[in-house]
């Protein structure tokens, strides 16, 4: 697995290379935002651990550019900052960011949150099943899934990243269930999770900017008020 550093602070930096490397991963490192995404577009790494306060472009913008353009990954991102205030976690995660952490941190809690970001997968039994509701089709293989939203044009192949194709795809296998934060907390990522529960509001907003017509006036991803969210189209029996 190979992991982008960015971080601009020589000791630290080198405390998680180190780190990393003694558990096996491959690392890279960078000290300013732009050379950060330079370093991204010659080769996407599976994970950016990306500093807030970063010469250059910050750690927002770094985020929101590699979301706005991933490479051949989507990688997930694992941001870092020295401020513990409530709204920099909300606007670090609201940017596309997948895990948060405040400095200082343990070397042992950084690796175990790489690891549980590295392990999230869907948690289906067959790859091959596909999954069809009247506007959506979900080939778990391929990891694709396509919108049709009339008869008359043709499907489209929507543009996510990793983190919402698993939530879309667990959505569709589950249509009309009510899923808590919880609940979709443990699907998608897993046992090990570390962050803020409200990271889930934020890619639910993310993905229904993407699939609804409207995503003030959700046709398919529904809040539950009090409980949480659900997925409403009509189901197509294979």
């Amino acid at each position: 697995m190979d992991i982008l550093i960015v971080e601009d602070k020589p000791e630290i930096a080198q405390l998680i290379q180190l780190s990393l490397e003694k558990e096996g991963f491959s690392c890279r490192t960078s000290s300013d935002g732009f050379n950060a995404l330079r370093m991204f577009q010659e080769q996407s790494p599976d994970l950016v651990i990306l500093d807030l306060m970063i010469p250059g472009l910050d750690g927002l913008e770094v985020c929101a550019r590699i979301r706005q353009k991933p490479g051949a990954k989507d990688p997930y991102i694992l941001m870092l900052t020295a401020k513990a205030e409530e709204i920099d976690r909300v606007i670090g995660l609201s940017t596309g960011a997948d895990d948060y952490m405040v400095k200082p941190f343990s070397p042992r809690e950084l690796i175990a949150r790489v690891r549980a970001l590295l392990r999230r997968s869907l948690r289906h039994g067959g790859q091959n099943q596909v999954y069809r509701t009247k506007h959506f089709v979900v080939h778990l293989e391929q990891r694709t899934i396509s919108r049709q939203m009339n008869n008359s044009e043709e499907p489209e192949i929507l543009d996510l990243t990793t983190l919402e194709f698993n939530l879309l795809s667990t959505f569709i296998s589950n249509p009309g269930r009510v899923w808590n934060r919880t609940q979709l907390i443990d699907k998608l990522w897993g046992d090990n999770f570390f962050g803020d529960e409200r990271v889930v509001d934020t890619h639910i907003a993310r993905l229904r900017k993407k699939i609804e017509i409207d995503p003030t006036n959700p046709t398919f991803v529904k809040t539950v008020v009090g409980v949480g969210y659900k997925f409403e189209d009509t189901s197509v029996i294979l």
